[in-house]
């Protein structure tokens, strides 16, 4: 297979960012020159190594449009002066200035669709601003040949809308076995863990779970992430005065991930039907979940219900009542026969949702392009 020069672009500053890193890294073990580019936050640690380079720029704005503005702005001219053969930009705040460059230089780009970008909370509830991201969607995505995305429901949706075909290359984690770990990075009580990775952003049901832990007895919640609503969702903690059930965990590096994940007692992926990127989603965290051998609790939406025809490996939740919640919770907790075949459940479809098969499909994507 020829060696190409891929950059991708998010609007990250890389550091947490999982299935970038898988999946630049699949890339450069196969031959390929990758970067991987995002930009620099206030908090920002240092860059990890990692077999692909990475860069960050610089904006002077953080958030809202001016922010984009400057993103793509600053990407534009930062791709303008570097010889490569192909541009992925991931998802739809980083398409544009890829796409003009592509068409200057002469050069390929793909898309990665994540998520439903027009759909997602944030932008379902301001229709101006949705119209703006649908605009550009509108004028970039059927002008593309390469696209992908992460899950079926996905897929069959861009193609309809946007008259493109998009492959399937799933978000899933490498299939591995992660031993204890004697250095204790993270303290465990003797009560059980639900656990929640992930961003603490609106719409993840974060609100209803922490006020659900009021009827929850010899268990705690760990929130590993921070998001838009740290703050106000550990003033909530305080309000429901379930301090001492609740442990907000921060930030926590890709590599610690599993050794956590392993040792909680549920996995949480709890989001409200706010958009269809929610409900048609396919979240990282399932796989994670799946691979350290943990149950979970899903939404009943379709890509859940999906692999739970498949492989019964999760409570699927109709709707986020505090009750419902706290029911779920209470069942895994007394129910030990239903939650030891969960359990057994996630080691036997570990194999099928693992990396080490989809970047396979990543793989022969790439081997497909035809560079100008």
């Amino acid at each position: 297979m020829e060696s190409m020069k891929i950059y991708a672009t998010v609007i990250n500053d890389l550091t947490y960012d999982q299935r970038m890193i898988r999946i630049c890294t699949s890339l450069a073990d196969a031959g390929h020159d990758v970067v991987l580019v995002g930009r620099t936050l206030a908090k920002s640690k240092l860059i990890i190594p990692q077999k692909f380079k990475q860069k960050r720029l610089r904006c002077w704005f953080n958030k809202g449009k001016l922010f984009y503005l400057e993103y793509n702005i600053r990407l534009f001219f930062f791709l303008l002066f570097q010889k490569f053969d192909v541009v992925c930009s991931v998802d739809l705040d980083t398409i544009l200035a890829a796409y003009v460059v592509c068409k200057i230089k002469g050069k390929t780009q793909v898309y990665d669709a994540h998520e439903y970008f027009t759909e997602v909370p944030e932008v379902v509830g301001r229709p101006n601003v949705q119209k703006v991201w649908e605009q550009v969607a509108q004028f970039t995505i059927p002008k593309i040949d390469y696209c992908y995305t992460v899950c079926e429901s996905l897929a069959d949706i861009f193609q309809e809308k946007y008259q493109s075909h998009f492959e399937v290359i799933r978000n899933v984690n490498y299939r591995k076995q992660v031993k204890n770990n004697s250095s204790n990075i993270f303290d465990f009580s003797s009560s059980k863990v639900f656990l929640y990775q992930g961003a603490l952003n609106e719409g993840r049901g974060l609100e209803a779970t922490i006020a659900a832990m009021q009827g929850i007895e010899n268990a705690q919640l760990w929130l590993a992430g921070e998001g838009d609503l740290s703050q106000g969702l550990r003033q909530l903690v305080k309000e429901k005065r379930v301090e001492d059930k609740v442990r907000f965990l921060g930030y926590v590096l890709p590599k610690d991930l599993p050794e956590l994940t392993q040792k909680a007692f549920v996995g949480l992926n709890l989001l409200e039907n706010k958009g269809l990127s929610y409900y048609y989603s396919l979240a990282n965290k399932t796989f994670d979940y799946m691979q350290a051998g943990l149950p979970a609790l899903h939404m009943n939406f379709p890509e859940y219900q999906k692999i739970n025809a498949q492989y019964e490996v999760a409570l699927l939740l109709d709707d986020l009542e505090i009750e419902t919640i706290q029911q779920a919770f209470n069942r895994l907790l007394s129910d030990e026969h239903l939650y030891i075949r969960l359990q057994e459940n996630c080691r036997k479809a570990a194999p099928e949702f693992c990396w080490e098969k989809e970047e396979k499909k990543l793989i022969q994507f790439y081997q497909k392009l035809k560079l100008d």
